[in-house]
């Protein structure tokens, strides 16, 4: 049997459906709240900004990574939520993703707060360290950016 084909989707809020929403909310809370055994406020209301878009990759029309790209002050994006569910781990899906999210955010400057064990992930797309480690939810984080070149 032969895998199927991975989709990739970029939407506004405007424009997702409520079944897809509803999936990709669903794929957020099992990774972050469940998984990662993080409770926080999910739901912290950027998703809805004009600005925000929602990039996923998705298998059989069901979601198997998420980021969402946030419009934040100066011209900058920031990357967030960035995840891969469980099952679908080990495919190259994360950079997949991360390559489709730089061709949407262009020639901005990018930011993003890495959990720390994966810092040298996102350094092979260019980011840097910006600031020390922190603690965010009892989970090491760094702060990241990357200049377009």
């Amino acid at each position: 049997m032969q895998p199927q084909t991975v989709e990739t989707h970029v939407a506004t809020f405007a424009d997702l459906d409520t079944r897809t929403l509803h999936d990709l909310l669903r794929l957020r809370v099992d990774v972050f709240v469940v998984e990662q055994e993080c409770a926080y406020p999910e739901l912290d209301g950027r998703d809805t900004e004009p600005g925000t878009r929602h990039l996923w990759l998705a298998r059989g029309g069901t979601p198997v990574a998420y980021l969402r790209i946030l419009a934040d002050p100066h011209g900058v994006a920031r990357i967030g939520r960035v995840l891969v569910a469980r099952e679908a781990r080990g495919d190259g899906l994360a950079g997949r993703l991360m390559t489709e999210a730089l061709r949407v955010v262009g020639d901005r400057p990018s930011v993003l707060d890495a959990q720390a064990h994966l810092a040298g992930f996102y350094a092979r797309f260019g980011y840097t360290a910006t600031g020390p480690e922190y603690v965010e939810d009892g989970i090491p984080h760094i702060p990241m950016r990357r200049d377009p070149r």
